[in-house]
C-alpha cells in the first residue's frame, strides 16, 4: 500500500468544476484501457452523479496532485429489486495498479454509499477479483437489446 494517498469525494450539488469535471473523465478515459467508454459517455456519468435528480458520487485518489484512482458511482432512485447505486467506472492509474488503491477506492465507495451496489465487470477484467475481494458476487448475467440507427441489434 502507498502511503499519503488520500481520497476526495463529490457529491450531487456539490461544488466539482468543470475543470475537476473534465480531469476526471479524461484520466478514466485514460486508465480504464480496453474496458472504458467513450469521453462523452465518461462526462454523461459524471455530470448525473454530480447534477442530477437522483445524483451520486465521483470519488478521486490523490497522491499529492496526482490523480491515482477514480470512481463514478450513479444512484438508481429505486431500492431492492433494483441496486441503489451503480458503480460504473473505477480506474487506476497504471503506474499505481497493484498497490491497493484500487481496493481503497471501493473501500471507500461501499462506506459512502447506502444500499446495495452493482457494477459491470466483463469476464477477462482483472479487476473482478478485487471486487469479489471486497464482497462482490455476480448475481447475474447481464443481456442488452440495443437499437442503433434505427436498426435493432441484440447484443448479450
Amino acid at each position: 500500500m502507498i502511503d499519503n494517498v488520500e481520497t476526495k469525494v463529490y457529491e450531487t450539488g456539490g461544488s466539482m468544476s468543470s475543470e475537476d469535471k473534465l480531469a476526471v473523465a479524461t484520466f478514466l478515459y485514460k486508465h480504464l484501457d480496453e474496458y472504458g467508454d467513450p469521453l462523452d459517455d465518461i462526462l454523461k456519468s459524471i455530470e448525473y452523479a454530480t447534477n442530477s435528480v437522483y445524483g451520486g458520487k465521483v470519488l478521486t485518489a490523490q497522491l499529492g496532485t496526482e490523480t491515482c484512482g477514480a470512481v463514478i458511482l450513479n444512484n438508481t432512485g429505486m431500492v431492492g429489486y433494483i441496486p441503489e447505486t451503480i458503480l460504473v467506472y473505477i480506474a487506476v492509474h497504471e503506474n499505481y495498479r497493484g498497490k491497493g488503491i484500487g481496493k481503497l477506492l471501493m473501500k471507500k465507495a461501499i462506506e459512502e454509499t447506502n444500499g446495495n451496489i452493482a457494477l459491470h465487470v466483463e469476464e477477462d477484467n482483472p479487476a473482478k477479483f478485487l471486487y469479489e475481494k471486497v464482497g462482490f458476487s455476480k448475481k447475474y448475467a447481464e443481456m442488452r437489446y440495443i437499437r442503433l440507427n434505427y436498426g435493432i441489434f441484440k447484443h448479450g
